[in-house]
């Protein structure tokens, strides 16, 4: 019998961002994101107690995509919030590829990452909208609300624009099986196709994870707040 090759050559990988987005009107995409977006954040008490009022507005989104988001409450039911807490936590906190930063996937720890911040700030601004939060406004759950809050093209498009990190957050979601695999899926099947060229860096990223210069970007923290502004 001939001895088993070593795997010193295997079949490429296939491309992350292949899925083929749900066609929906822009109120169906604005409800989506802002399901999304509240089961996106922390699981606290407050968390669990508004699953069953999220879960009356799944009717309202396409199909497909209300089963991922149906599956994900029940399943976190099941889990218990202990456990869906511990998840969280060493899922978004402690994994390098499941930041829900998005500037990070692109600029990680280093100087490029204040800019990419600037930029997001400068794109709420731009439609009339200030950001008022703890969180750093590149924050995945906070640029879902902003798309689905905001009528004006630039709030769906800082969020398309980052679909790259969108990508590589459910490739490495999908490949742990992790709980929140589904809820990221979700949020790919509701933006627009990924051409070619993006694909080859969502790979590019998904083999070599976010950039790790370590620079001191202190003064992050002391960015002035933000809060829609004359939007309702």
């Amino acid at each position: 019998m001939i001895p088993r090759l070593f795997n010193r050559a295997t079949p490429r990988r296939k491309l992350a961002g292949t899925l083929e987005p749900v066609a929906m009107k822009r109120a169906e995409r604005a409800r989506v994101h802002t399901l999304a977006s509240l089961l996106l954040d922390y699981p606290d008490q407050k968390w669990f107690a508004r699953l069953d009022e999220l879960e009356t507005h799944l009717g309202s989104v396409p199909a497909p995509i209300a089963q991922l988001l149906a599956d994900f409450i029940e399943a976190s039911r099941s889990l218990g919030s202990t456990q869906v807490q511990r998840l969280y936590v060493q899922t978004f906190d402690l994994k390098r590829k499941c930041s829900l930063y998005l500037s990070y996937f692109a600029t990680g720890d280093t100087r490029k990452r204040g800019t990419a911040l600037v930029t997001f700030l400068e794109a709420y601004r731009a439609t009339g909208w200030e950001f008022d939060a703890d969180e750093l406004p590149d924050y995945l759950p906070a640029v879902l609300e902003f798309s689905a809050r905001c009528d004006d093209p630039i709030a769906e498009a800082l969020l398309s624009s980052h679909i790259e990190g969108i990508e590589v957050l459910r490739t490495a979601l999908e490949s742990m099986g992790s709980h929140w695999a589904g809820l990221i899926r979700s949020i790919t099947l509701s933006l627009p196709p990924v051409d070619q060229e993006t694909q080859e860096r969502v790979l590019a990223l998904v083999s070599e994870g976010p950039p790790t210069e370590t620079v001191g970007l202190s003064f992050l923290g002391n960015l002035p707040p933000f809060s829609p502004r004359g939007n309702g």
